[in-house]
């Protein structure tokens, strides 16, 4: 943006900026550039607007914003403690294995799931700045993407899979039938 790059000529798209990171700054030169997330405190849902509301209250900081690291961690400890009870238990192993197919709301008003590769389901959105820091969101998955915890298109990985239920392996090769190390 300080190299003269208007949105209006190449927009640019970041996928590690967010609310906090714009907060305090002049985002003068950035409206109308984006960024790629699963979450933004923008979104309109109860659940994420109760959510704020509490932030802003504990914070005692109405300036205070959210963010998608915040609401990652939101959805993982309600599975936390889902499994937790599931599992009867707070052994790790127990709840490790009690995790795959826990469902908790998330804060853009979807349901995520935990899946066998011990990813999430999760909305992807771009967003685009807005002049006082926050994000309109300007497209969206139509469902919730299941997170993989390897690239189908990188050599090093397209053949592998993670599996934490029936294969017990977090790297398996489909095409060697076996559990990397």
């Amino acid at each position: 943006a300080n190299a003269g790059v208007k949105a209006t000529d190449i927009p640019v798209v970041a996928f590690s900026v967010g609310e906090e990171e714009l907060a305090g700054v002049d985002t003068k030169n950035l409206v109308g550039h984006l960024a790629a997330w699963n979450y933004f405190q923008s979104v309109k849902s109860p659940v994420n607007d109760a959510f704020i509301a509490q932030w802003k209250t504990f914070t005692k900081n109405p300036q205070r914003v959210t963010n998608d690291p915040m609401e990652a961690h939101y959805v993982g400890f309600a599975m936390w403690v889902k499994a937790v009870e599931k599992a009867k238990s707070f052994e790790p192993e127990a709840v490790i294995a009690a995790l795959p197919g826990i469902e908790a709301p998330n804060l853009t008003g979807g349901i995520s799931k935990m899946l066998p590769n011990h990813h999430i389901t999760k909305p992807v959105m771009i967003g685009e700045i807005r002049a006082d820091g926050q994000f309109d969101v300007v497209w969206q998955t139509k469902d919730l993407v299941p997170g993989d915890a390897w690239s189908d298109f990188l050599d090093g990985s397209k053949d592998l899979e993670a599996d934490w239920v029936g294969k017990k392996c977090g790297n398996f090769n489909t095409k060697t039938n076996t559990c990397g190390s």
